[in-house]
């Protein structure tokens, strides 16, 4: 219900500002994928880029086995950001960065609920190149900043992704800041907006 009250606010604020600044070539070609021997460099500099959107002891089964709380941050290059506010999809060379984080209940003054703890527990990669990779998106997770190789196609992160990705394979449903940009352009996947209908 609450996505239908935003339209009305989206379309005046596409009419005020029609076009938003274009990303530069330079912006994009900083923050586009590095590869070497075909494998993908972590780009070191992804917490300076746009962050998404967090998620809590989120689990895409309904059985929870982790016996610990855990925090997931999502980032966006800014080139490829920019880009999906103008259109409601990702460009080509879009990379986005999910950073695993533990969760602490007790610390400082807290008195109640989690905060996200230092250490970086996992840190996975999914770059769009659709001259390299068939299917467009390559999955990559890397256990230390040593370059990474793509995950097999025939990992569920691929099969999952494509049945339940809201745009273009990738879960904007979760992107509070998004989902309503991609409503506006429908750019919703077949798939999401069926989904979406279930009771």
């Amino acid at each position: 219900m609450r996505k239908h009250l935003l339209l009305p606010a989206l379309v005046i604020l596409a009419c005020a500002f029609p076009a938003l600044p274009a990303a530069s070539a330079a912006d994009a070609a900083a923050s586009a994928p590095s590869f070497v021997d075909g494998k993908l460099e972590l780009p070191t500099d992804y917490r300076q880029w746009i962050y998404l959107t967090s998620g809590f002891d989120m689990s895409y089964s309904a059985a929870r086995t982790a016996d610990h709380h855990m925090f997931d941050n999502v980032f966006v290059d800014p080139s490829s950001w920019r880009a999906f506010q103008a259109t409601g999809t990702w460009p080509d060379k879009t990379v986005l960065v999910l950073e695993t984080r533990g969760a602490q209940g007790r610390g400082s003054i807290n008195q109640g609920g989690q905060f996200q703890d230092g250490d970086v527990m996992g840190l996975e990669v999914h770059v769009k190149d659709t001259a390299r990779f068939a299917g467009q998106w390559g999955f990559f997770a890397f256990n230390d900043k040593t370059p990474a190789k793509r995950l097999p196609t025939g990992s569920d992160c691929y099969s999952c992704h494509e049945a339940h990705g809201a745009v273009d394979t990738t879960f904007v449903q979760f992107y509070p800041t998004l989902l309503p940009l991609a409503i506006a352009r429908g750019t919703l996947s077949a798939a999401y907006t069926v989904e979406e209908k279930k009771p």
